[in-house]
């Protein structure tokens, strides 16, 4: 595996567990911050597979245009666009005021990173 796709996957993986880290607190809430952190780890595992793959990739938090990119490599992955898409909003609409994650919001985002996490993890041999 090259050295570059080890980087992507080391930040892929500490954004996942700080999202887990995050998503399990129960004082203080931040549901926000933990749907932040697993869009973050998606679309760094999403670049891992495209990186290692050899696929050039542009700046974007658009998980589903990074799918499409990596769909010649992995076309079975066009099953994931819809977690893709439901991701993409958390980079930055809850950053800012006015928006507010529910708990519903964040559970679905940890199950989505997890299986965009699942399938990059089996893609790269993890």
């Amino acid at each position: 595996m090259k050295p570059s796709t080890l980087e992507w996957i080391k930040k892929a993986e500490s954004d996942y567990q700080l999202g887990l880290s995050l998503a399990r607190r129960r004082k203080i809430l931040v549901r926000d911050q933990a749907c932040f952190m697993f869009q973050q780890s998606a679309e760094k595992y999403l670049k891992a597979r495209l990186e290692e793959a050899n696929l050039q990739f542009p700046k974007t938090h658009q998980l589903q245009a990074l799918i499409a990119l990596a769909l010649p490599a992995e076309p079975l992955w066009s099953a994931l666009i819809p977690a893709a898409c439901r991701l993409s909003v958390y980079a930055v609409t809850f950053r800012y005021p006015g928006y507010e994650a529910t708990t519903v919001q964040m559970t679905t985002a940890m199950q989505d990173a997890k299986a965009i996490r699942s399938e990059a993890r089996h893609a790269l041999s993890l």
